[in-house]
Formats: structure tokens, sequence, C-alpha cells
């Protein structure tokens, strides 16, 4: 790409395989994450920048310019902390999606979210509304304008041995994933057209991986254009579906 993609929260596990790969690619990395220590050990030549999702004045400048951002933020599971899910999953998906307008050039956007975004009933969603938030920050996401991809991984792995992907749609299934995968999955949304305005669960089996990604966005459903009720729960800070 012509310009810097930043990856927000790109000193976390997921976080560091995509900007491994984007280096890869020769792509010029701008790295967002909140730990200055951690930031030190990147790949060269990514750039690191402090910045924390909470605070939306210390995205603009890392986030200036950039062609792409993938969002890949790892919350804590207290409610009432400075990492609760709200915090980091549903208002710093909306602080970066503000700067992302901050330039002259609308980036794609990559959003790391999770299987089972859609089931308030799965005991993940016991730990701050984890799964609500997810999906009040995926609707933020649908709902901005930007030409963007949801990725929901499985339960994620170490594994980093050659893989069958399936990407699937409904949220109806279980799995596991790779790290691995989910960088790569991430990195090939950038580049296939197919992949823009999508949302989709992925997992891994036993197999081999693909050379093509193409044709696995290209199976997709796009998304149904945002009605106008979800763009009344984006504005309202505590989302409908985030109430008890």
């Amino acid at each position: 790409m012509n310009s810097p993609i930043a990856v927000i929260g790109g000193t976390g596990r997921v976080g560091r395989l995509i900007t491994e790969r984007l280096l890869d690619r020769g792509e010029a990395v701008r790295v967002v994450g909140r730990s200055v220590e951690r930031g030190r050990d990147l790949p060269e030549p990514a750039q690191f920048f402090l910045g924390d999702v909470r605070e939306p004045e210390t995205l603009r400048i890392p986030l200036r310019g950039c062609s792409a951002i993938v969002y890949t933020v790892e919350p804590g599971t207290d409610p009432d902390g400075p990492d609760s899910p709200e915090s980091t999953l549903h208002t710093g998906v909306r602080n970066a999606l503000t700067a992302a307008f901050g330039g002259t050039v609308l980036p794609q956007f990559v959003l790391v979210s999770q299987r089972y975004v859609t089931r308030r009933d799965h005991p993940m969603n016991a730990y701050g509304r984890m799964l609500d938030w997810r999906l009040a920050g995926e609707d933020a996401v649908r709902l901005s304008g930007l030409p963007y991809t949801v990725v929901r991984p499985s339960w994620l792995t170490d594994l980093d041995g050659d893989s069958r992907i399936t990407l699937e749609q409904g949220d109806r299934r279980d799995g596991y994933v790779s790290r691995q995968d989910v960088a790569e999955a991430c990195v090939q949304a950038l580049y296939c057209p197919s992949a823009r305005g999508v949302t989709f669960e992925m997992r891994s089996e036993p197999g081999s991986g693909p050379t093509d990604w193409e044709p696995l966005f290209a199976r997709l459903r796009t998304d149904e254009p945002a009605l106008d009720a979800g763009a009344r729960q984006l504005l309202d800070p505590v989302p409908d579906r985030a109430i008890a």
C-alpha cells in the first residue's frame, strides 16, 4: 500500500503476528500500544506509537495518513476496571474510528472480534458483558462508512502448523483457530477486494492452508445495510443490548 498501516494492539500476541506479516510484504507499519517496554522489541522497521484507545487524542497522530487500520485490542474482564470490555471493545473502537476520519483518505478498517458475540447467554458474556460490547464495537465499524472487515475467531490456539481454514457466517458453530491463521486472515483481508463489507467467523482444521484467500472471501455474504435502529444504538453511549 502507498501509506502506512496501523496495528492497534500490535504488541499483543495476534497483533505482533499481523505486524510481522505486513513487514514481510514490505509495508510501513505503525504499531499503537500502551506499553513502551513491549514496543521496544518490535521487529524492525515497525514504528511504535504510544497510544491508548481510551484516550482519543493519543490516536490522532499515529492514525493520520494511514491507508488501513487493524484493531486487535484484548480487554480485561472486570466490568468496572480501566480495561473493561466497554472501554476497550466499544469506546476504544469508536475512538479509533473517529481518529480514522482525520486524514484526506478513508482507511480500510479490520476489526478482530470474536465468535459467540450474538449469543448473549454464552458463559463468556459473564465477564464484563464482553460479548455485548464486542458486538457493539462491530456495529460501530459497520455503521462507520469506512471499508471494513470484521473477523470473528473461534477459541485461539498457538499452533503454527499448516491448517485448512473454514470461513463461515451466522455465528452458530464452535471450534478452534490458531493465532497465526487469524493474523493471516486480517492481512489477507487488506488485499482481497471480496473481503470488504463482510463479517465472518473462522476456524482451523487439519489439512492444507489456502494458497488464495480471494475465493474464500468471495463465498461470504456481504453485510446488510445498517438500519436506523442500529445508528441510534451507535449514538447511545450504552447500547440497549448491553443493559441488564
